[in-house]
């Protein structure tokens, strides 16, 4: 490994010594890793198993057993769309439709380009009494209607903008 890959390291090494590069603690380390990055690289799984002396098959093994975990880099603004029998029912499709179009997100595509935004779909977000639901950056918004949540999302873009405007 290079000297100049090595910096890029330094911030996994330091989780790896907090964790006193103990195999056994793989799942918190992947978790402050991810915390980092926002996703797990896969040069950076690579460089774990090699220090933890784990094989590569190990550490995936484990990446993608949990949902939690993401190999693919996510966007600043999460939406979780609720996609559980309520949501469902009360149309939650439809908001799901109205909020992929306005990002530009063809059908089987959920984080844009300049990762501003990443729609994860979940089976339940456990507020089925307010369907059809979504959460956004952990915010909760129910009984959501399509032009609502495109609002939502028209909200974030100009709130982003003014920030870099200010920068």
């Amino acid at each position: 490994m290079s000297m100049q890959n090595m910096g890029k390291f330094d911030e996994v090494i330091a989780i790896l010594e907090k964790n006193n590069n103990n195999p056994s603690r793989l799942v918190p380390i992947l978790q402050q890793i991810q915390d980092v990055y926002g996703y797990l690289p896969s040069d950076v799984l690579r460089f774990i198993a090699l220090q933890l002396g784990l094989s590569e098959s190990k550490v995936y093994g484990v990446v993608t057993f949990y949902a939690h975990f993401s190999l693919d880099p996510k966007g600043r603004n999460i939406i979780r769309m609720c996609n559980g029998t309520a949501c469902h029912v009360k149309g939650g499709i439809n908001v799901l439709e109205a909020i992929q179009k306005r990002l530009g997100l063809p059908n089987g595509k959920y984080t844009t380009d300049d990762l501003s935004f990443t729609i994860e779909i979940v089976s339940c977000l456990g507020c089925c009494g307010l369907a059809p639901v979504i959460v956004i950056n952990d915010e909760v918004h129910g009984a959501i209607t399509p032009a609502k949540a495109v609002e939502l999302v028209d909200e974030i873009i100009k709130s982003e903008s003014a920030k870099e405007v200010n920068a």
